[in-house]
Parts: structure tokens; C-alpha cells; sequence
């Protein structure tokens, strides 16, 4: 029997790789060739997007996808654990920077699950939080994204702390915040399911708005009157009233809402806590 490799009879590898046999030149020509796979229906959209973060990854630095230093959750060395236990359950986050006497001494990294025993055995009296810290990755503003998932996966590392050209603190950063440049926006315990409406109540008196909601919508909810005239959605209002895109944790009272940034990128805002007048 013939090996029969034409038509239908290809996978969309081969396929592909028909596609590069005028030898791209740059990354450019690359995904200009992916483009056109994707017109062709020989990769659908998913793996388009996919293709082409892995491509833009390999162009972007550290400082490109950065949570700054003014953004991050960190714990001073000295503190009260009941002081920064409340933080570490609000913020959700599984590690946090531990910092020492100066604003650009970080001592290590603690992980939350590293407090159970704690917790369970309740014998804060003993706790000392230097006796749990991780060691600490530095990492350069100007090292390559590529680069440092590839350090990510040898090390076995989720979170690193950037320094910029003179040695102090500029953000941190974690190997999810590089995966969502390959694979888009990955959930965190912030976001909703895909069946979920954008309106969701998620403890007595606490409602989490999608940024992306239609303002009908969150009017017809709220029984709020914002004009959707010059905005689509309620996102769209927030960042027109604070007059750029605001960090996490920022809040603004519009009409006799109050309205507070719980998830976003330094390029828009996805999740908002909303209370009511």
C-alpha cells in the first residue's frame, strides 16, 4: 500500500511545515506564516494564540510583565503574626516576600502552607518566621522571559524577586505571570468559572464584578443608572473616572458606589469588588 501523505491525508505538522518551505527569515515572517495556517484552518485560534506568545515571550524582559514593588504583598521579618495573618488570607497568594530592615533587603520567601503547622498546632509563641523562609531568586529587569522559565523549570522556583542596575527591589515575579504571556490569563481563585455570570456574590456583602460587564447589565443588577452613552462596560468607567489604569487594590467611589480593583495587569483591570450605595 502507498504511503498516501497528500490532501486531507496530512496532519496540520505537515501541513505546517509546507508552509515554511520559503525559509522565514525573521519572527515576523514567522507569524505572518502562522497567520496564514491559521486562515488556512490548518491550526485553530487557540493554537495560533498559543504559537504566537511562545514567540513574543522570547522578545520580552523580565520588566515587561513585573508586579512593581509598590503592587506586592510582602511581610516584615519582625512583625506579629497576627498582624500580617489577616493579609496573607485576603490576598490569597501562596507566596509572599519576607523583608528585612530596608526597603531592598528581602531575607527569603515564605509560603503560606509553610503556616499550617502553625495554625493547627497553635503555638505562636514559638513561631519564628526566619526558620521558615525559602531562599530567594534575583533576577535582573533586563533577563529574558524565555530565559527565565527555562530557570523556573531547572529550579523548581514559582516566584523570583527583580532587581534593577542598582541592586534594589523593582518587583517580583512568578512563573505563572510568564506562562499567561504564553497561554493567555490562567484563573486564580479570583476569577470566575466560564458559566458564571460577571456579577457574583461571593460572601455576605461582598460582590465581585467582572471589569468586562456591560453597564445594562450591572445597571439592571444594581438598579444603577450609569450611562453606557461613552462606555460599554463598567470597567471602562472606573478607568475613565481614576484617568489611567489603576493598580490592585485601588479604590473609587463613582455616584455613591465604591469600587475596588481585586485582579489586573498593568494594561487593564479584570476584577472588581463593588459595593453598593
Amino acid at each position: 500500500m502507498s504511503d498516501d501523505r497528500s490532501g486531507s491525508h496530512k496532519s496540520w505538522l505537515e501541513k505546517l511545515a509546507d508552509l515554511f518551505s520559503d525559509d522565514p527569515q525573521n519572527r515576523q515572517d514567522i507569524k505572518i506564516i502562522l497567520r496564514e495556517a491559521a486562515e488556512r484552518s490548518i491550526v485553530d485560534s487557540d493554537t495560533l494564540n498559543i504559537l504566537e506568545g511562545a514567540l513574543q515571550v522570547s522578545e520580552m524582559q523580565v520588566r515587561d510583565i513585573m508586579i512593581p514593588r509598590s503592587q506586592m504583598v510582602s511581610i516584615h521579618v519582625n512583625a506579629p503574626i497576627q498582624d500580617y495573618l489577616p493579609q496573607i488570607i485576603e490576598s490569597a497568594h501562596s507566596r509572599f516576600p519576607v523583608m528585612g530592615e530596608g526597603q531592598d533587603e528581602v531575607l527569603g520567601i515564605m509560603l503560606a502552607k509553610d503556616l499550617l503547622p502553625l495554625i493547627l498546632n497553635d503555638n505562636r509563641e514559638e513561631f519564628r518566621l526566619k526558620e521558615i523562609l525559602r531562599p530567594t531568586t534575583f533576577v535582573p529587569e533586563s533577563k529574558r522571559l524565555n530565559v527565565l522559565l527555562r530557570e523556573f523549570r531547572a529550579t523548581r522556583n514559582h516566584m523570583a524577586i527583580v532587581v534593577d542596575e542598582f541592586g534594589g527591589v523593582a518587583g517580583l515575579v512568578t512563573i505563572e505571570d510568564v506562562l499567561e504571556q504564553i497561554v493567555g490569563e490562567i484563573e486564580d481563585e479570583h476569577d470566575f468559572d466560564e458559566e458564571d455570570s460577571n456579577i457574583k456574590e461571593v460572601e455576605d456583602g461582598i460582590i465581585m464584578v467582572k471589569a468586562l460587564t456591560p453597564v445594562e447589565d450591572f445597571n439592571d443588577h444594581f438598579g444603577a443608572r450609569f450611562s453606557d452613552d461613552e462606555f460599554d462596560t463598567i470597567g471602562g468607567i472606573v478607568i475613565h473616572h481614576f484617568g489611567r489604569v489603576p493598580e490592585c487594590n485601588e479604590s473609587i467611589r463613582i455616584d455613591g458606589w465604591q469600587f475596588k480593583v481585586v485582579n489586573g495587569t498593568s494594561r487593564q483591570i479584570n476584577l472588581l469588588e463593588v459595593t453598593p450605595a
